[in-house]
């Protein structure tokens, strides 16, 4: 919690924006890494180094140890270099025996904070507050989640023919932890599992379809349904 809050004290500061410049280094997710992405990468490394061995999505393997921490330190980054607020962290802790014993989800721009407890069941809160609650999602949410909608027009098209609303903010691992607020999270493309660790384990409960070229979350199964019918006929005319 305390590298959350220092991050987050990092973003608001005027320091911030002399770390807003790409460098040459591509990051072990495939992206260029920026002055920010590595400070955060910094913050959270030093948090976490005694837990394990860490997977960041900057610089790979950080470390040693039997355990797993998979770290996403700036989820939503292209957001946070235009100061649009919907960017995160994302740690999830892998045991020794491979299955995953923690995962937090932390919105900077508003100090959301989501977790798992000891028995996997979600809970949310608010940084800098030690109390913690199951999620109280509204009962009637009229929009979804479409990541990576730009580059999926026909699949735009029928969801907007079914009625489906969506927004797309581009920061995958807080859209999967705000899944149960909204009416479906829908991930198209290649994934990694610095964006997903995490986020994926926030989804307890709610109708999950994970298949190599898509991940859909959704509150109820027939709108479940719906998105994978619409799914399967856009990959059939691939």
């Amino acid at each position: 919690m305390a590298a959350c809050q220092r991050a987050k004290k990092l973003l608001k500061s005027a320091e911030c924006r002399d770390l807003m410049h790409k460098n040459e280094m591509i990051g072990a997710g495939g992206d260029r890494s920026s002055g920010l992405d590595l400070e955060m990468e910094k913050i959270f490394a030093e948090a976490l180094a005694s837990y394990g061995r860490i997977e960041s999505e900057e610089s790979g393997c950080i470390g040693e140890g039997k355990q797993r921490i998979i770290l996403d330190p700036l989820d939503g980054s292209s957001n946070a270099l235009s100061r649009f607020p919907y960017y995160g962290v994302s740690i999830a802790r892998i045991g020794e025996d491979g299955i995953l014993r923690e995962a937090l989800v932390c919105n900077l721009a508003n100090g959301d904070l989501f977790l798992i407890d000891e028995q996997g069941h979600p809970l949310q809160g608010t940084l800098g507050c030690d109390r913690f609650i199951p999620p109280a999602p509204p009962p009637s949410p009229e929009v979804g989640i479409f990541e990576r909608a730009y580059a999926h027009p026909e699949i735009v098209s029928a969801l907007d023919r079914e009625g489906l609303k969506f927004r797309s903010p581009g920061a995958v691992a807080l859209s999967l932890a705000y899944a149960r607020n909204v009416n479906y999270m829908l991930f198209v493309g290649p994934f990694r599992i610095y964006d997903f660790a995490a986020g994926l384990a926030l989804c307890k409960g709610l109708e999950l379809i994970v298949e190599e070229e898509y991940i859909l979350v959704a509150r109820e199964r027939e709108v479940a349904r719906k998105i994978e019918t619409i799914l399967l006929k856009a990959r059939s005319e691939l």
